[in-house]
């Protein structure tokens, strides 16, 4: 059976690449992307199947970037994948804390361990674009003064050893990843999660009147994400997640918020999945 090719921000043991395996189990092919606009190109010139794309951090918030990604390439989400987010201090074999000089790793990677590196102050700390580009740097390099902040996964790829484990400050730090496909055929069987756009007429308790819709027809509003429209002052995208128990509920909910929005986009119908 042919490899699923999934392009991931990052490199390989990335956590898009963990949450990629994570989804679609160890049978793909990973495709390593610079940025994220890069892997929605692959997508596109079909050197990609699918795209895995962060979306959100429980502790960074919403990837507000991305959300234009989503509106602009017009992909479908057919999917979702959680990911809790470890990371750990990693070094070559036999380095001593001591020894160390330098970290290095992504910058919200950094800011989820600043109360670890709060009681060194003498390290140096260095951003980097990808918390697994830093682990294979060291073991390429040989680096024996420095280390990366990255997940077990690159530990265990790029052959290092974990220092120090656990040192995020909150336990509970999670990202929700979405998968994306320009396949035609991506209906998803049983869906009872979807991902929507729309913009609303320009009169007062328009939006409310959208939310009221949903609510009246047991549709649980799970996010909601305003972005504002380029060019255009005052006017905003609205981009909300919603899920549901009766689906013929939900189509009529759907039917009825169509005539009170301006662009409505059904980004994707997909199955929950908030499992961590």
């Amino acid at each position: 059976m042919d490899k699923k090719r999934v392009a991931i921000q990052g490199i390989r043991a990335s956590f898009h690449e963990e949450a990629a395996l994570k989804f679609f189990g160890e049978n793909i092919e990973t495709i390593e992307c610079s940025s994220f606009k890069q892997t929605c190109e692959a997508l596109k010139n079909k050197k990609a199947d699918y795209v895995v794309m962060a979306i959100e951090n429980s502790i960074a918030g919403s990837l507000l970037p991305n959300y234009t990604l989503l509106r602009d390439y017009r992909f479908s989400i057919i999917g979702e994948v959680y990911l809790r987010i470890q990371l750990h201090l990693l070094a070559l074999p036999g380095v001593k804390f001591e020894q160390i000089k330098n970290v290095e790793s992504h910058p919200i990677a950094i800011r989820q361990c600043i109360d670890f590196f709060d009681e060194y102050p003498h390290l140096n700390i260095k951003e980097s674009v990808d918390t697994a580009a830093c682990a294979k740097r060291i073991r390429d390099e040989q680096l024996t003064d420095t280390v990366a902040i990255a997940n077990q996964l690159a530990a265990k790829l790029y052959g290092l050893e974990i220092m120090e484990r656990r040192i995020e400050s909150n336990k509970k730090n999670y990202t929700r990843f979405l998968i994306l496909t320009d396949h035609q055929d991506s209906y998803i069987q049983n869906a009872n999660k979807a991902s929507l756009s729309f913009q609303t007429t320009d009169e007062v308790g328009s939006l409310a009147k959208v939310l009221n819709i949903f609510a009246e027809h047991q549709v649980n509003l799970s996010k909601i994400q305003s972005m504002p429209v380029l060019g255009k002052r005052n006017e905003y995208n609205f981009y909300v997640d919603i899920d549901w128990s009766n689906n013929d509920q939900y189509q009529e909910a759907i039917n009825k918020a169509l005539r009170h929005t301006v662009n409505f986009t059904l980004m994707g119908e997909y199955l929950k999945n908030d499992r961590v």
